[in-house]
């Protein structure tokens, strides 16, 4: 099996808040040069679940990363490769800097339609910065397949089938899809594997196959920022205020009937 996994390096959403700063004029937030970027930890778990697949018969399966961007971190987009994946691609160029969620799509679109046969895709659900959630669906409309979003779980089975477990708000649906097909992976998959020591080895020496828009039939005025459907009116860092009221009464039961009324004063209760 053709696996296809979409993953993308992010700013560290681990990091301490006071180390994001602003670009106002680029609507953008940034890390400083100290604060190293990361895999889309949901994109790490699509890793995982590709991985599980391939666990089943590593001769048979395939893994193929790809990733967006501009300046890319070597050791950072080849973590899915000391994971156990196979080969990364990069779509990598100034030009795909600054897209949405449509011009992201639209371009890996392009790049997977260039790989030829594949027959699952995996994406993360969702990106840690913007939490769009949108890229896995729209890139499945625009390769015209099947997909489904929010797996905890996903295996092969008789007749080339993939089965499901997708959660919703009260447990899980059990589904059973056709390939070629595309699945977003959430949280509840688990926790991704460790990359081991032979793993990271045996990443240092791959070498990325780097894909510019022209490879992938793309103009490079028509895609990332020249590619948007959408438009960043503003973007700020929020200022929270606390107020706080100390409630005073002779007596336990006076402080909880002020209290009380004041939650009701105030609309809470």
């Amino acid at each position: 099996m053709n696996m296809i996994v979409c993953c993308k390096q992010v700013l560290d959403p681990e990091a301490a808040p006071s180390t994001f700063k602003l670009d106002a004029a680029n609507n953008r937030m940034v890390q400083p040069p100290e604060v190293k970027p990361v895999v889309n930890p949901y994109d790490e778990q699509a890793v995982e679940a590709a991985l599980r697949i391939k666990d089943k018969d590593k001769a048979a399966n395939k893994i193929t990363i790809i990733s967006l961007g501009n300046n890319l971190a070597r050791d950072v987009v080849k973590k899915p490769l000391s994971m156990g994946a196979d080969e990364l691609i990069l779509l990598e160029d100034p030009a795909f800097e600054g897209g949405d969620s449509y011009a992201v799509a639209s371009a890996l679109a392009a790049a997977i339609k260039k790989v030829g046969q594949f027959d699952l895709i995996f994406c993360g659900r969702q990106e840690s910065e913007w939490d769009d959630g949108q890229v896995g669906s729209g890139l499945a409309e625009m390769l015209g397949i099947p997909s489904i979003t929010v797996a905890k779980k996903a295996e092969v089975v008789d007749g080339g089938k993939v089965k499901v477990e997708r959660v919703t708000a009260d447990g899980y649906q059990v589904l059973e899809v056709s390939t070629p097909a595309l699945i977003t992976v959430s949280n509840e998959l688990g926790e991704a594997r460790y990359a081991t020591l032979k793993g990271i080895m045996a990443a240092s020496k791959k070498q990325p196959v780097v894909w510019k828009p022209a490879d992938i039939g793309l103009d490079a005025g028509k895609v990332g920022a020249a590619a948007r459907k959408s438009k960043i009116v503003k973007l700020f860092q929020p200022v929270k205020e606390g107020k706080c009221d100390i409630v005073s009464a002779d007596s336990p039961a006076e402080a909880a009937s002020l209290l009380a009324q004041k939650l009701r004063e105030n609309k809470v209760i």
